[in-house]
């Protein structure tokens, strides 16, 4: 669980980065850019996979180029669901998902795969 969390917050912070980056992209406030970290984790661990499934076939035929728009629907969808997001159509959603899954690559880099426990000693 705390793992999940520790992956909002970044995944929180990359939403907040694309809002200032990508014009069209904002939030009303604090508490719904942390909402919408928790959605967006929660929408790609349990809906991404479903729609990964069914469109498998696109993605095959476009050499996996159709995930981009698998991952800006993703964004998009978070908007649609969350008051006070918003991102208003594909380009501001797809930059917003290239934004955010950098943040948590870097996030990744620097807190390793299970947390800080990275750095405990044993």
């Amino acid at each position: 669980m705390m793992g999940f969390l520790l992956r909002a917050v970044i995944t929180a912070i990359g939403l907040w980065l694309a809002t200032q980056w990508v014009p069209g992209v904002y939030v009303d406030n604090v508490g719904t850019l942390i909402g919408a970290g928790l959605l967006l984790g929660l929408v790609n661990a349990i809906i991404r996979p479903i729609a990964f499934i069914l469109t498998l076939p696109i993605t095959l035929l476009t050499l996996g180029l159709f995930l981009f728009v698998l991952n800006a629907a993703m964004v998009a969808l978070v908007a649609a669901i969350l008051p006070g997001f918003h991102a208003p159509w594909f380009m501001p959603a797809f930059l917003t998902w290239l934004i955010v899954w950098l943040t948590g690559w870097v996030g990744s880099w620097l807190i390793g795969q299970r947390g800080f426990e990275r750095y405990a000693r044993h």
